[in-house]
């Protein structure tokens, strides 16, 4: 694989423009991959899942770049519920960007590769991202201003594409006081593909930054999803991560809470079935004082499912008057799943409220018994339940439309 790898390294560098300077980042990065690899399990925060083991088990002679292309794109797969703004990655290329209900004074927009700012070494997977990356988008919403649409990115892939690793990259920024609604959308016709998605979000003070991601379609990719987050002074990150449809996924978010009054809320669903792995990671820093963080992830397995919630707190000595929530739930539907949780408090001041538990077990019989009996079938009264189950996380998504969206995509009736 490694042999591939330096082959395609090779050709992505020769297909881009770059400067001399990105080059040269591209290899330190190149170089920081070929010496870790695909992460595993003796790395502390891939205990619960060993994507190396993962990828070589189920991609056979992985490819790191592709010369195809697809022009078309099937406009059947667009949400049609509400008017938004798109940007749309196909196959790892950026296909369309379509701001034409935005200000465009207002709203910018680069995708020159040489102004992308590798993020600061986190673990092989953003190295390898930053090494390889073709396609770079970076958004700037202007201060003051707030987006009259929802921006959806389009993650889409078609049957062509096989054994193939592809990274995408997308930095927001959102100056002061400003506003955006973001649905991250994976769509995937593909099969057995290696993902690999890096974002950044910097939101400077009394920004909000809504980001709702949705993996739902069944298939049989394996994704990683890494999001840095840095909050300033009266800001909010609501986050939402709807996590069903890959053979593997395993969504990361760092969180960072800079300055007092930021805020940052992470709920998760994560509903598998027939062997599908998926993990949600979340590290939220409390930097400075008087900032909150709530967090909130179901999960619901079945039929070998394996589902992994990694969950850390940390607040510095400055960060008093600290608020800190974290609660992760699991339903184990059948005797062969899995579930494994690891909440963390590292807590170096003394005047904070901060708490956090995981709990896991099956349907509640005697809540089936009693639903049967008021003329429900046993599936019935199963569906009823777990829907309810999953109601909690998803009434926390503030936009009315999106929540009935992923209410939708869910198959949660009121």
């Amino acid at each position: 694989m490694m042999e591939q790898l330096k082959v395609d390294f090779n050709k992505v560098i020769e297909s881009l423009k770059l400067s001399e300077k990105s080059i040269n980042s591209r290899k330190e990065n190149f170089n920081q991959f070929v010496e870790n690899g695909f992460p595993n399990k003796r790395a502390e925060d891939w205990k619960f899942s060993d994507l190396n083991q993962i990828i070589s088990s189920n991609i056979e002679n992985l490819r790191f770049h592709t010369d195809f292309e697809i022009s078309e794109i099937d406009e059947t797969t667009f949400i049609d519920k509400f008017a938004h703004n798109k940007i749309i990655f196909l196959n790892g290329v950026i296909s369309k960007v379509d701001f034409s209900s935005e200000d465009d004074t207002k709203v910018l927009i680069t995708r020159d590769l040489n102004q992308n700012e590798n993020s600061k070494e986190v673990n092989s997977l953003v190295s390898l991202n930053n090494a390889l990356i073709a396609s770079y988008i970076r958004v700037t919403v202007k201060e003051n201003y707030s987006m009259n649409e929802p921006l959806i990115i389009y993650n889409i892939t078609t049957k062509e594409l096989k054994s193939t690793a592809i990274n995408l990259k997308t930095d927001i920024v959102l100056e002061k006081n400003s506003s955006l609604k973001l649905i991250d959308l994976f769509d995937d016709s593909s099969e057995n593909n290696f993902i690999n998605i890096v974002q950044n979000f910097d939101i400077a003070q009394d920004a909000i930054l809504k980001n709702y991601k949705i993996d739902h379609k069944k298939n049989s990719n394996i994704k990683y999803s890494y999001n840095n987050i840095n909050l300033e002074k009266n800001s909010i990150s609501e986050n939402f991560i709807f996590s069903t449809g890959s053979k593997f996924i395993k969504n990361e978010i760092n969180c960072n809470l800079n300055d007092e009054y930021s805020s940052a809320f992470i709920n998760g669903i994560i509903n598998l079935t027939n062997s599908q792995h998926h993990e949600i990671k979340t590290n939220i820093n409390h930097l400075a004082e008087n900032t909150k963080s709530y967090q909130l992830i179901k999960s619901v397995l079945n039929e070998n499912a394996k589902g992994i919630y990694q969950g850390k707190i940390y607040v510095d000595s400055k960060a008093q008057k600290t608020n800190g929530y974290q609660l992760s739930k699991a339903l184990l539907l059948s005797e062969n799943t899995e579930f494994d949780g690891k909440p963390e408090l590292e807590i170096y001041a003394d005047d904070v409220k901060c708490s956090h538990g995981a709990t896991s077990g099956n349907l509640d019989e005697d809540a089936i018994f009693y639903l049967m009996s008021r003329g429900l079938s046993n599936q019935q009264s199963k569906e009823l339940l777990i829907n309810g189950f999953l109601l909690d996380a998803v009434e926390k998504i503030t936009d009315i439309e999106i929540k009935d969206l992923i209410k939708n995509m869910i198959g949660i009736t009121e």
